[in-house]
């Protein structure tokens, strides 16, 4: 079956959790959370719920495992924490989880993030992969990083993702 074909029959609206990571931003600061959720929304996909937490590797596995136990919850995407900052422990958490990644999901968002902020995507630590039957994504926390990858990443091929891990 052709790519295409396999996205025609991905599913249209998925359980979506957001978890955002900062050891500053609340709901009223956090514009990478509420665009995420906001395109989500935008796209068909249902929130199922959105958490922030601050950049403790602890709290980030325990909300991550909370989600992950959900049934509701179809895709978990977090952002913030992903840097190489001594507070940045978001990519250690979520690799740690990942059974299986999806290393061409970080590949093609410091390439794309290349386009846009020159040698300084390197820095990225964007993961992807599946836990626990569900797709977890992990982005930076600004702006225009989490834009790009919900807009040329994530939504074109989340419900693909997600149908191709539940054998359908």
């Amino acid at each position: 079956m052709a790519v295409s074909e396999h996205k025609a029959k991905g599913k249209r609206s998925l359980g979506c959790f957001v978890l955002t990571v900062s050891d500053t931003r609340d709901e009223t600061t956090d514009q990478s959370g509420q665009l995420i959720k906001s395109l989500l929304a935008a796209s068909g996909h249902q929130l199922a719920g959105y958490r922030i937490v601050k950049d403790e590797p602890v709290e980030i596995e325990a909300r991550l495992r909370e989600a992950l136990s959900r049934t509701d919850v179809e895709a978990i995407i977090v952002n913030g924490g992903t840097g190489i900052t001594p507070r940045d422990g978001t990519y250690e958490v979520v690799s740690g989880i990942l059974e299986k990644r999806l290393d061409g999901f970080g590949e093609i968002f410091r390439f794309l993030s290349y386009q846009d902020i020159g040698s300084a995507a390197i820095m990225s630590r964007a993961v992807a992969g599946t836990a626990k039957g569900k797709v977890l994504v992990s982005l930076p926390g600004s702006r225009g990083a989490v834009d790009l990858a919900m807009r040329k990443l994530l939504l074109p091929e989340l419900g693909h993702m997600v149908s191709q891990l539940q054998g359908q």
